[in-house]
């Protein structure tokens, strides 16, 4: 048995971690940050999952060469520049910047978010670290300095309690809002632990979590070329129980991952998608996230505009086995299709239009060809994320 409890703010409540931030030139802002750091005071059992697009930025291939598990204590990351498409000297510029640290470090990461196609400012850089706190404990401002068109800031912090009265913290920051098709959203993940994660269970553990939730949702259906959720666990507490890790993980990494659909550029409502009696699971996960992925479909969320046929036309688009005699789609608990009810009548649109007038609601489709289930999460897609995305550069 154990116990989750939810702490304020995020990273400073984890033993032994320290972060922050400051604005280093590279937001015009002044009065938001743009360069941000984790450090621990040991050295970190770390791994990490990065995006599936073929061209990953360079903080992703310099991580890489660290291998799948490795130690490290520090972390810095930039906003505003990818550091992406930028070959061998996008990887050269980290390395240069990690050896002016003015602080002893060991196999220091790097992590960058922004346009992509620039060469980092490397002076700007080496300054802005040089004005670190490295001993602060501001999770406000390292949340803040990673964001780019984010709303709103993303941090969650548990405490865990097992029956003995052993306990272990675990923190974690985010960022992302729009190119978010996670396949492993731009989204960024640092998850901080004091808890002694051995070896053999850590990179497990983040590669379900992630499965779990991050996988799991889309803004817009683009794999950002820099994702990245990384774990760095330094076991300071001295306690570990896997179940209880587990599920504080899982749990924290999902809360996050609604966080990032919520600000979704411009989204107005988060949308579960659910798919159930496919063929098989696979059938079902493809259906979900073809629909999660949909403009028609999200646009239609915008609107609240119960067209079922969009529904309908992305799963049969989407290549599983499905039957037209067989599909039944509900919003929420409501069936908007099936053969016995082919159409809308009045009564049932209207009430379908106020279940997609809320800010989260369910759509359920089931095929009836099997035990197949997968559920995927979505959000609408408004003229805000047009605007945020024509004048991203500008």
């Amino acid at each position: 048995m154990f116990e989750i409890l939810s702490l304020k703010n995020g990273l400073e409540n984890v033993k032994g971690f320290f972060c922050g931030g400051v604005n280093c030139g590279l937001r015009l802002n002044r009065e938001q940050g743009d360069l941000a750091f984790i450090r621990s005071e040991v050295p970190c059992l770390v791994t990490a999952t990065y995006t599936t697009n073929n061209f990953a930025a360079a903080p992703i291939k310099h991580s890489k060469r660290y291998g799948k598990i490795f130690e490290s204590d520090f972390i810095l990351i930039n906003a505003k520049n990818a550091n992406a498409m930028t070959g061998e000297k996008g990887v050269e510029d980290i390395e240069e910047i990690l050896k002016n640290l003015p602080i002893k470090v060991k196999n220091p990461i790097m992590s960058s978010t922004g346009v992509i196609g620039y060469r980092l400012p490397k002076d700007k850089i080496i300054d802005g670290v040089k004005r670190f706190n490295f001993n602060s404990k501001d999770s406000n401002a390292l949340a803040t300095s990673i964001m780019t068109t984010d709303k709103f800031k993303k941090e969650l912090s548990f405490r865990v309690k097992l029956e003995s009265g052993a306990e272990f913290t675990i923190a974690a920051v985010a960022k992302g809002a729009g190119m978010i098709n996670p396949a492993m959203a731009t989204m960024l993940c640092f998850i901080a632990t004091d808890a002694k994660v051995p070896k053999e269970d850590i990179e497990e553990l983040l590669k379900e979590a992630v499965r779990n939730s991050f996988n799991k949702i889309s803004v817009d259906g683009d794999t950002s070329t820099n994702d990245t959720t990384l774990l760095m666990a330094n076991g300071l507490s001295g306690v570990y129980d896997k179940e209880a890790f587990k599920v504080a993980l899982n749990r924290m990494l999902f809360e996050l991952a609604m966080m990032i659909l919520k600000d979704g550029e411009g989204s107005n409502k988060v949308v579960a998608f659910e798919v159930v009696g496919a063929k098989n699971d696979e059938e079902a996960q493809k259906a979900a996230i073809n629909l999660s992925n949909s403009l028609l479909v999200k646009t239609a969320l915008f609107g609240a505009d119960p067209n079922w046929g969009r529904i309908a036309s992305t799963i049969g688009a989407s290549g599983i086995e499905c039957d037209e005699e067989l599909l039944e789609i509900y919003y929420d608990d409501l069936i908007i299709y099936s053969k016995e009810y082919p159409e809308l009548d009045k009564d049932r649109e209207d009430r379908a239009y106020k279940i997609m007038r809320k800010d989260s609601f369910k759509i359920k489709c089931d095929l009836g060809l099997g035990n197949g289930s997968y559920t995927a999460y979505g959000c609408d897609l408004s003229y805000e994320y047009v605007k945020i995305n024509a004048e991203y550069r500008t």
